[in-house]
């Protein structure tokens, strides 16, 4: 049975409106652990699945005792994201994320415009430690959280609702619209909510008439038309790594955080900061030469994933993956139907579940956890409905 909501501490909202800000706060998940007791047995297996899977992949790694450590580190990490939301138990306790990533639009808009004035913004819109692409999910992200904030008064809610709405056409990525078109279409599908149906679909009507008018006038606002470009900006190229990569060590993968030197069409640029800093002639400094390899992803999350930990890896977070979608669904929460099944429509074209990242991976995972709880409570609440209703289970020693 789950445990019942505990209330929430004054410090809470706090942190997670922190979050996008000081990523590093993540690291405040390590103590809500030991809420993945609450969990039931079936899914705690699952779980222990998805953890026993990643580090035996590291047995069959070119270097299994540093892929060992790495992976440990790592699946701790992903344990304690998820441990977090079933600590939440609710996404409403999500709500503060949106005051931390309306401070980073913020911050994008100010530093672009003070480093390269307004033709940076119609080059592309940037931010000093969020990608690009990491900029326009986020703005995702913030949509949703405007949409489904029930009780919020409307003149900030449009006012958040069209800063984020502006980052997302100014950072011109077409990950984050692919985002935003899938998870409105599943929240509208799985949710069963009138008011979700009737809302969810007005940002991505938004973006299309924005680019319909910037691209009929021939407006010089790059970041918009890029949203019509069809090509894979090299993609194909990274994919052909990843996958040449994975044929060195099928069983277990190369290791993670090990597939940069492998990723070759990536790693002969080098150490490269965010485009932004780049662009105001900041350059990587040589102490983290030694580790950008580190981030280099395969642009393809289930690619990424086989090259990092093989056969075995990528089959423990299959698992627990579509049990997380599975959950999300029949949580009929329509915020966590779209984070979780828009990084998943995302995740073809980019990698948005790996970390550590700026703070929008994991809160993918925390999302998960949310959801298992969800359906646990909802299937615990069901089964004391039916005790209650069924003759000689409503109370403790009624008569048979």
């Amino acid at each position: 049975m789950p445990a019942p909501s505990q209330p929430s501490p004054r410090w809470r909202p706090w942190l997670i409106a922190a979050v996008p800000v000081l990523p590093p706060l993540y690291l405040a998940a390590f103590g809500a652990l030991g809420s993945l007791r609450r969990l039931s047995a079936p899914v705690r297996g699952l779980l222990f699945f998805f953890a026993a899977s990643q580090v035996a992949a590291a047995l069959f790694t070119p270097r299994p005792l540093e892929s060992l450590l790495l992976t440990g580190g790592r699946t701790l990490y992903i344990l304690a994201m998820i441990a977090a939301g079933v600590y939440l138990q609710d996404s409403r306790h999500l709500r503060p994320l949106l005051w931390g990533q309306l401070l980073i639009f913020v911050t994008a808009w100010g530093y672009t415009l003070i480093t390269q004035g307004f033709a940076g913004v119609l080059a592309r819109l940037g931010h000093p430690y969020y990608y690009v692409v990491s900029l326009g999910l986020v703005a995702v992200v913030s949509l949703w959280l405007v949409l489904f904030w029930s009780g919020g008064r409307l003149w900030w809610r449009v006012a958040a609702g069209l800063l984020a709405l502006l980052t997302l056409l100014a950072a011109g990525s077409r990950g984050p619209t692919l985002a935003l078109i899938f998870g409105s279409l599943a929240a509208v599908l799985l949710a069963g909510r009138r008011g979700t149906r009737r809302w969810v679909l007005l940002p991505l009507g938004l973006v299309a008439a924005s680019v319909l008018i910037v691209s009929s006038l021939n407006l010089p606002a790059n970041p918009v038309t890029r949203l019509l470009n069809d090509q894979t900006s090299g993609r194909n190229f990274i994919w052909a790594d990843a996958y040449a990569a994975w044929q060195t060590a099928p069983l277990g993968g190369v290791g993670p955080y090990q597939g940069g030197p492998y990723l070759t069409y990536l790693f002969k640029d080098g150490c490269q900061l965010t485009p932004t800093l780049e662009a105001s002639q900041v350059s990587c400094p040589q102490w983290l030469t030694t580790f950008s390899s580190a981030w280099l992803i395969a642009h393809n999350a289930w690619l990424h994933w086989l090259m990092e930990t093989g056969v075995i890896g990528l089959a423990g977070l299959l698992a627990l993956y579509g049990y997380g979608l599975w959950a999300a669904a029949r949580s009929r929460d329509p915020f966590l139907i779209a984070v979780l099944y828009s990084y998943t429509a995302m995740n073809v074209v980019d990698v948005v579940i790996a970390v550590p990242s700026q703070h929008f991976a994991e809160l993918w995972w925390v999302a998960l956890g949310v959801s298992v709880w969800r359906v646990q409570a909802a299937a615990a609440a069901q089964t004391g409905l039916a005790a209650a209703q069924t003759p000689g289970l409503s109370r403790p020693g009624s008569p048979g």
